[in-house]
């Protein structure tokens, strides 16, 4: 993980220093910061956001209250808890206000009456609320996640189509449930889940906060463009909503507005983990020529992981592309939805081995037979249910209760089952689970966490010809530490031997050609009509061997020579998405291959597949696009050039209309 923690801190504005060395003495290790006058305070509390304002005694009389009205008024100290100390040395008593009261108008809130001397009456009052007041600004979910030895509970809503439809109302309902039974930690709201258009969640988010239950909120690059993704993450920072989880999000369905919404995916998910880091560090922006940074904000970012897959390349895929997620700055990962109990721990396996210390939260689905039959079509990507499986909800649905009481207690032994493997949470769903529900879930799971062992074998459900990462262990029925055989054939294909040779004599730096062709490549990037002819060999070429889209920013370096442009229908260059089924393409089943199926069988051929981790892919430039990628090559522009440190001469962009 490389998210750091923002520290708390508090800021004192009164005349008088002595209130602020108490508040020191009270604040403890807390960071805390002192203002003589509200001019000052107010600077103050731009430049460096406290937790906390704690105003005292001011200049002239009155204010005080003027000053707490302009913290209240401003667009970022608004965003500040406020106390008001008061002072009343001819009663030898104090105050302390709250901002709740404040902003009711009931300024005659007394916490305590004791005498102001000795100091210790203050003293441990100010302790008290300043403990309370950061108690209640920090995110729930990241200490319960985080935190040592505690299970964190998340619940996932989806929201659906429309602004006044009780499907909302239902999300709001269950969050108000959530946040009265107190087991809940976190409600999870979806970003148009399945590819179809629904109510934003960030405003669902807003509305769960004041139920008393943390928000985490999923962030899909599906729609979006990076430009939006940046101002969506500027809105959730603003809104204090700090938790995420980050997607590349399902392809888009065929019900939107007139049909099929076309697809951006101009992130994928590690990209947008990129920009969260940098924008959790503080992120830099050119404006008006002159490089400014940002404030930081403190984003708490998941992840969601497939273990869940069939065939080799796609588990190696997956578990590639994990590491370069964790690299990006995930905090935590959620699995995707299976029941295959062995795969769960090949996952807490692997993270041990790795020496990567990433908490865990495991996905259970309390599972009926709709969706059973839904899932088993991969008709929702990422999520597995094989045939013996849906034969055995399909048999209990036969049952009087429509096997309601079995799919509670299957989804209570997966609780069990991850409390005991040493999962950091849960996040629960189901399609129309009611709260109660949820709470004999958790209820009944904590009984049978003791036992979680003996529940291992009800959980056997391996694909057919599924391939594991480690071998078996027969005593348990989950896995031992050592690796498992590697056996998917690898692929020959003649393309990819053409295309490794000509990249080894004509675009590696250090070969002979490199340092003839690079000089004509200048000279042809000086004339617009070489330049066009140039472009069109090139584009013409390309397009007969790989099916190029001219985007000017090439990436078949990085995907075995197979363009994630014209080939993946989510553009993905850093790794696999977690869609693909049985190696098939979710949009494309049985008529496509994943393209990084096909990248890592080509790459075995070399034992080059451990490669596909080595580095991160940045997004596309697409100020490049309909250029040339070759001279962007040779000229230093795009981003294959910057990672081998050829150096840039010139640059390409289009005229702005």
């Amino acid at each position: 993980m490389t998210q750091t923690t923002r520290p708390q801190k508090i800021l004192v504005v009164s005349r008088s220093p002595d209130l602020a060395s108490v508040v020191r003495e009270a604040a403890g290790d807390v960071e805390t910061d002192y203002a003589s006058s509200p001019a000052e305070g107010l600077e103050r509390v731009r430049a460096s956001r406290p937790d906390i304002v704690i105003l005292g005694p001011l200049e002239p009389p009155g204010a005080i209250w003027q000053f707490y009205g302009e913290l209240r008024q401003g667009w970022i100290s608004r965003h500040s808890s406020v106390l008001v100390v008061e002072l009343d040395y001819t009663a030898d008593s104090h105050r302390i206000l709250e901002d709740e009261y404040l902003q009711a108008g009931a300024g005659a809130y007394a916490v305590t009456g004791r005498p102001l001397v000795p100091r210790d009456s203050l003293l441990a009052a100010l302790r008290e609320k300043i403990v309370s007041k950061l108690a209640q600004r920090k995110n729930r979910l990241k200490a319960s996640i985080a935190g040592p030895g505690k299970f964190c509970l998340i619940w996932e809503q989806i929201p659906g189509l429309g602004a006044f439809e009780m499907r909302q109302e239902m999300v709001l309902e269950n969050a108000g449930k959530a946040g009265r039974g107190g087991k809940i930690c976190s409600i999870s709201v979806t970003d148009n889940p399945g590819g179809n258009p629904a109510i934003s969640n960030e405003i669902l988010a807003q509305e769960i906060r004041k139920l008393g239950v943390e928000p985490l909120v999923h962030v899909a690059f599906r729609d979006k463009s990076r430009n939006q993704c940046e101002s969506l993450l500027y809105q959730l920072a603003a809104m204090n909503i700090n938790n995420l989880l980050v997607l590349t999000g399902d392809y888009p369905s065929n019900v939107a507005f007139q049909g099929t919404s076309r697809p951006v995916f101009d992130l994928d998910a590690v990209n947008g983990l990129q920009l969260i880091t940098q924008m959790n560090r503080g992120m830099e922006h050119e404006i008006m020529r002159k490089m400014t940074t940002l404030a930081p904000t403190d984003f708490f970012c998941g992840v969601a992981f497939s273990p869940f897959k069939q065939e080799e390349a796609e588990v190696m895929g997956q578990y590639y592309k994990l590491v370069k997620k964790i690299r990006a700055g995930a905090d935590f990962l959620i699995t995707q939805v299976g029941y295959d109990a062995r795969k769960w721990q090949e996952l807490k396996l692997w993270l041990k081995v790795q020496d990567y210390r990433i908490p865990v939260v495991a996905s259970i689905y309390a599972l009926s037979e709709a969706t059973a039959r839904t899932m088993n079509a991969n008709l929702v990507p990422g999520c597995v249910v094989t045939d013996r499986l849906l034969a055995q909800v399909a048999a209990e649905a036969a049952t009087p209760d429509r096997g309601r009481q079995a799919r509670l207690d299957r989804a209570a032994k997966m609780y069990a089952i991850a409390r005991g493997m040493g999962f950091a949470g849960a996040s629960i769903s189901g399609l129309g689970l009611p709260y109660e529900s949820v709470e004999y879930i958790i209820r009944r799971g904590e009984e049978l966490a003791g036992g979680w062992e003996g529940l291992v074998g009800e959980f056997d459900y391996p694909q057919e010809n599924g391939f594991y990462y480690f071998q078996r262990d027969a005593k348990t029925g989950l896995n031992l530490e050592n690796p498992g055989p590697r056996t998917q054939k690898p692929a020959h294909p003649p393309i990819y031997y053409f295309s490794r040779a000509v990249h080894a004599a004509v675009f590696e730096p250090r070969s002979p050609l490199f340092k003839v062709l690079q000089p004509l490549a200048r000279l042809v990037d000086s004339s617009r009509t070489l330049k066009k002819v140039f472009g069109s060999f090139e584009f013409w070429t390309k397009a007969v061997l790989y099916g190029c889209m001219n985007c000017g920013d090439c990436a078949l370096f990085d995907v075995a020579y197979l363009c994630p442009v014209s080939q993946c229908p989510k553009n993905q260059r850093n790794g696999p998405c977690g869609g693909s089924h049985h190696g098939w393409c979710e949009i494309y089943e049985n008529e496509k291959k994943c393209i990084w199926v096909r990248a890592y069988r080509r790459l075995k051929a070399g034992r080059r597949e451990n490669t596909i981790a080595d580095y991160i892919v940045p997004p596309c430039d697409w100020g490049l696009w309909q250029s040339s990628s070759w001279l962007n090559f040779y000229l230093g522009r795009d981003h294959v050039s910057r990672r081998l440190g050829v150096k840039p001469h010139g640059w390409h962009r289009p005229p702005r209309l």
